[in-house]
């Protein structure tokens, strides 16, 4: 499964908006599949984003997670990302280009911010 850098972010925002901290029990995505989300919060814990329980079983199609909570680096990401125009901005840049890596996903974001901001390199 590839990474989608869109649901990544929709997960986000829905734990960023939730109160109290926590993930919403039951999270769903609209357009997105159970295995999907599972999958993507399942690497959103190993990038250090979200704090998840692993619920990968024998049986699971793929790795899947519940996410319990953003972590620090999950606020900072969502902060710069949350903004639609600034998101879109950002995925038209990375988008001249192709996949590349997380990092390089949040570089652009915070340069994208930055530039918004008046404040760019």
């Amino acid at each position: 499964m590839k990474r989608d850098m869109d649901l990544v972010r929709k997960i986000l925002i829905a734990l960023n908006d939730h109160e109290h901290g926590h993930a919403p029990s039951n999270l769903e995505i609209e357009g997105y599949s159970d295995e999907e989300i599972g999958y993507h919060c399942f690497i959103l814990s190993e990038a250090g984003l979200i704090h998840a329980a692993d619920t990968t079983s024998m049986g699971s199609s793929s790795p899947e997670a519940i996410p319990i909570r953003l972590t620090w680096s999950g606020h900072e990401f969502i902060d710069n990302a949350k903004n639609e125009n600034i998101w879109s901005q950002t995925k038209d840049a990375v988008g001249k280009v192709g996949d590349v890596s997380f990092s390089v996903w949040a570089s652009v974001l915070s340069s994208v911010v930055k530039n918004n901001l008046g404040i760019g390199n």
